[in-house]
């Protein structure tokens, strides 16, 4: 169980809502009133939390969405090997092997035995940012 349901509606912009089986950052929320046949809708457009893609998606604001369920947790650099890192959870001690960062900031200061916060969303793991 990764995702939980929510009703259209509530979503609010910089909460996350998954779109085409993506986890997506919400940037923008738009309601539509009642119309004449027909219910209001909510048009919600997301950045892909993974591949920065950018999806969106119109569904009346009744209906459920999912939205991810997001695991916080603090690691610690074990190994980097090429564009993959291997990580120890202080939560557990369990190892998982997550990609490189993108972000260049993030980056540069990665290296062994260096402290990361590391979001777990829908199986998936990314490191949000070095811990100093």
């Amino acid at each position: 169980m990764s995702t939980r349901p929510e009703e259209a509606g509530n979503i609010k912009v910089g909460s996350f809502v998954v779109i085409d089986g993506e986890p997506c950052r919400v940037v923008e929320v738009e309601k539509s009133k009642t119309g004449k046949h027909g219910s209001a809708k909510a048009r919600i457009v997301g950045i892909g939390f993974f591949d920065g893609a950018k999806r969106s998606i119109v569904v009346p604001t009744d209906a459920r969405v999912d939205v991810p369920i997001i695991r916080k947790f603090n690691a610690q650099v074990v190994s980097v090997t090429g564009d993959s890192l291997m990580l120890m959870s202080l939560d557990d001690y369990s190892t998982i092997e997550v990609p490189m960062p993108t972000e260049e900031e993030i980056r540069s200061k990665i290296t062994e035995g260096a402290e990361v916060e590391v979001w777990e969303v829908m199986g998936r793991y990314k490191i949000m940012r070095v811990r100093s």
